[in-house]
C-alpha cells in the first residue's frame, strides 16, 4: 500500500520560495504550507472582514468546498479530494482567532488539484496543514513555483511525459483599482506563450520540439489516450482578486470573462479531465473609472502573465 498520512508523522513547513510576487491590495494576505514528504501543499487567503465573491466551473468535474457568495478564506490544496481537508483546517484556524464564537463562524471556500502524477505516496493536505498555512500568512507576497497548492503540480500530459506546473501570479493597477490573479497550473493541456509558442508541456524528447495540441492530435500522428476524467487529474485553480467596486451580476460576469481568457495561455483548456474553477473577488473599496467589461480584459491579460509566471526554470 502506498505511504498515507496516518503512516508517519508529518511535519508542516512553510519554505522560503526561490521567486515571489510583491503585490499591493489591502486586505489580502496569502500563506502556503507543505509536506515535504509529498511532496505537497496548500495556499491560504485571507480577506480582511470578508469579500465579495463569485464562482466559475469550467473543468469537467471540480472539486471544492463552500462555494460561498461571500468568503473570509479560500484554500486552494493539493490531495485531490481528501485535500479538502485543509480548507477545515483554514476555517478552524480562523474560527480559533474568533475564541469559537459560534456567533462569528468564518466562511470558506477551498478547491484541490490533483497531484499524485509524480508520487508514489497518498500524503495529502489536511486540517494541520491547512491551519499552518494560516498562521503563515503574510499581506503584500505570494510564492511563486513548485510551492503551497502548485507544489507537485504538473501540465501537458496528452501525449508526452508530464512537466512540472506550479504557483503563479500577476498584479496590476488599471483604471483607479488594483487586480491581482493567482493561479495553480496542473492542466491537461500545455503553457502557450504571448507569441503562441507552446512554453511548458508537449515536450517531444525525440525532437526536442514543444507541440501544439492541435498538432498531436493532427491526422497521421498516433492518437494519445487522454485522462480518465474520473476521478479528475488536472485542474487550473484561479483567483483575480480587486478592489474594484463591482455588483454581484457585474463580478459574475467578470469572473466568467476572465476564465475564458485563460483558453490562451492554457491549451486545450476546460476539458472533461480538467476541473477548472476560477474565483472572483472584490473589496468593494474603489469605484473604477473605466467598465467592468474592459477590467475584465485587463484582468485577462494579468492572468496569462500569471500562468507564465508559475513554472520553475
Amino acid at each position: 500500500m502506498p505511504l498515507s498520512n496516518d503512516d508517519v508523522t508529518l511535519e508542516a513547513i512553510s519554505p522560503a520560495a526561490n521567486r515571489t510576487l510583491t503585490f499591493d491590495l489591502p486586505g489580502l494576505s496569502v500563506g502556503h504550507a507543505e509536506y515535504e514528504a509529498g511532496p505537497t501543499g496548500c495556499t491560504a487567503f485571507l480577506f480582511d472582514h470578508g469579500w465579495t465573491t463569485s464562482v466559475d466551473k469550467r473543468g469537467g468535474l471540480v472539486g471544492t468546498a463552500g462555494d460561498y457568495e461571500w468568503m473570509h478564506a479560500l484554500c486552494f490544496a493539493g490531495g485531490s479530494l481528501p485535500g479538502l481537508e485543509a480548507a477545515t483546517g483554514v476555517a478552524r484556524e480562523l474560527w480559533s482567532r474568533r475564541e469559537h464564537s459560534t456567533n462569528h463562524m468564518p466562511l470558506v471556500n477551498g478547491a484541490i488539484i490533483y497531484d499524485y502524477g509524480k508520487r508514489q505516496n497518498t500524503i495529502h493536505p489536511d486540517r494541520e496543514l491547512g491551519r499552518a498555512a494560516v498562521r503563515a500568512a503574510v499581506p503584500g507576497v505570494i510564492a511563486l513555483g513548485a510551492r503551497g497548492a502548485g507544489r507537485s503540480a504538473t501540465v501537458g500530459k496528452m501525449r508526452f511525459a508530464p512537466e512540472g506546473g506550479g504557483q503563479g501570479a500577476a498584479f496590476r493597477e488599471f483604471g483607479g483599482v488594483r487586480l491581482l490573479v493567482v493561479t495553480v497550473v496542473n492542466a491537461l493541456g500545455a503553457a502557450i506563450g504571448r507569441d503562441g509558442s507552446v512554453v511548458r508541456g508537449n515536450f517531444d524528447p525525440s525532437t526536442g520540439a514543444r507541440l501544439r495540441s492541435i498538432s498531436i492530435l493532427a491526422p497521421g500522428q498516433t492518437r494519445p489516450r487522454l485522462e480518465d476524467p474520473k476521478p479528475t487529474k488536472n485542474t487550473t485553480l484561479t483567483l483575480v482578486a480587486t478592489d474594484a467596486k463591482l455588483t454581484g451580476r457585474e463580478l459574475g460576469q467578470f469572473a466568467r470573462q476572465v476564465h475564458t481568457s485563460m483558453a490562451r495561455a492554457i491549451d486545450p483548456f476546460h476539458t472533461s479531465s480538467d476541473g477548472d474553477t476560477l474565483y472572483a473577488a472584490t473589496s468593494n473599496q474603489k469605484q473604477a473609472n473605466t467598465s467592468p467589461d474592459i477590467l475584465g480584459m485587463v484582468a485577462g491579460e494579468v492572468a496569462w502573465d500569471a500562468v507564465l509566471s508559475s513554472f520553475d526554470d
